[in-house]
C-alpha cells in the first residue's frame, strides 16, 4: 500500500492477496468514484485502499480515526472543497464509497479494527513478523 507498508491495513490487504491468490491493487481509483468539485471544476478520484478485479471486490480498512474525532487528521480549523473539516469529508467520502461501489456491481467489504470491551486495556495490533506497535499509539484518550 505504498507508504502504508507495515500498518495495520497493508497487513489486512497481504492476508487478502493470500486467500484470494490475486494481487490487490492499492490506493485504487475508479472513473466513477470521485470527490467534490475543486474550486477550478475538478473532481479528483477517490482512492480505495484495495481492489481484486478477478474477484469483483473491494475492500476498505477503517482506520480508528474513521469513527472517532482526531484532531490531528480532522483539521477542524480548516474546510474541504466539500465546505466542511475534514473529519466531515472524510465521512461524506466514505458514504460515497459504501454506496457507488455496489452500484457498480462490485462487492464492497469494510474492515474495521477491534475496538476494546469496555473494561479491557487496549492492546495494541500484532505486527507481521511479531511484535507490537509502541504503546505510544494507543489510541484511547489520555485521562
Amino acid at each position: 500500500m505504498g507508504k502504508r507498508e507495515g500498518s495495520d491495513g497493508a497487513h489486512v490487504v497481504d492476508l487478502c492477496n493470500r486467500v484470494l491468490g490475486e494481487t490487490a491493487l492499492t490506493q485504487h481509483t475508479f472513473d466513477w468514484l470521485l470527490g467534490d468539485a475543486g474550486v477550478g471544476g475538478r473532481r479528483a478520484g477517490l482512492p480505495v485502499d484495495a481492489s481484486w478485479p478477478g474477484h469483483q471486490l473491494v475492500v476498505e480498512y477503517r482506520e480508528l480515526q474513521r469513527h472517532r474525532p482526531v484532531p490531528h487528521f480532522d483539521k477542524p480549523d480548516q474546510l474541504t472543497v466539500s465546505g466542511v473539516h475534514r473529519g466531515e469529508q472524510r465521512a461524506l467520502y466514505d458514504a460515497r464509497r459504501e454506496s457507488e461501489i455496489p452500484a457498480h456491481g462490485l462487492r464492497l467489504l469494510v474492515i474495521r479494527p477491534r475496538r476494546p470491551r469496555r473494561g479491557q486495556p487496549w492492546a495494541p495490533a500484532p505486527q507481521p513478523g511479531g511484535g507490537h506497535r509502541s504503546t505510544e499509539e494507543d489510541p484511547r484518550p489520555r485521562q
